[in-house]
């Protein structure tokens, strides 16, 4: 049986909580052990993020799918996979997950629960850099999810490892990710300045991911299936 809407809420917020708690802790701490190797502390944070992001989705993806992101959502709307009227609620629940996880991160750290971060990343070429690797992202998921669904969680987290590397932003790709990242003044963190261009990106990137989909593979929309790994008999 399909689970109940608030248990996928539920599994929502968790797995964003944790993803970030992933994100920011893996930053503080590799950049308190790098002795200002920037490239150290880079290589640590981003093995941390992509091994957490494929144990998150093993664990929740059977629950709600471990969508963790507001644009897979909307595109999992989009191509029918949820309800319009469900979408809502699992936003709601990835961005409150995800302020959570920076506030569990810092709260590990012995930081102050939220602050406001003052690391810039701003100009075309970051913006560009978050349209891409959230283009990327969705066509990841968008791609693998008809034919071999089962390699979603490592795609994704195989993805984001490399997203750090290739992309001058070092792939967000989540809107709700940057908008709790602005408030850590960590090595993940992002300015809230920075936030509306990046969202901004994000979100054309992910549209555009989406449509492209759409019209590649037409079963994704006919057919109506989640675009993530949940699994059930609705």
């Amino acid at each position: 049986m399909k689970p109940t809407l608030l248990r996928r809420v539920v599994a929502e917020f968790t797995g964003t909580l944790l993803l970030l708690a992933a994100v920011v802790g893996s930053g503080i701490m590799g950049e308190r052990l790098a002795a200002g190797n920037v490239a150290i502390a880079l290589l640590a944070n981003t093995l941390a993020t992509g091994a957490a992001l494929i144990a998150i989705i093993l664990a929740f993806g059977p629950v709600s799918g471990a969508h963790l992101n507001p644009e897979v959502t909307l595109a999992d709307a989009w191509l029918g996979g949820i309800s319009w009227r469900e979408a809502p609620a699992y936003i709601a629940a990835q961005v409150m997950g995800a302020f959570a996880g920076v506030a569990a991160a810092h709260l590990m750290f012995g930081l102050a629960v939220l602050s406001v971060s003052t690391h810039a990343r701003s100009g075309a070429a970051q913006a560009f850099s978050e349209f891409v690797a959230t283009f990327g992202l969705l066509a990841t998921i968008c791609g693998c999810a008809r034919t071999r669904p089962t390699a979603v969680p490592f795609a994704v987290g195989a993805y984001i490892t490399a997203g750090y590397w290739f992309t001058a932003s070092t792939s967000f790709a989540n809107p709700a990710v940057t908008l709790a990242r602005s408030l850590t003044n960590t090595f993940a963190g992002v300015r809230p300045v920075d936030v509306p261009a990046f969202v901004a990106a994000q979100l054309m990137g992910a549209f555009a991911a989406s449509l492209l989909f759409r019209w590649l593979v037409p079963r994704i929309s006919e057919n109506k299936p989640s675009i993530l790994v949940r699994q059930d008999n609705s």
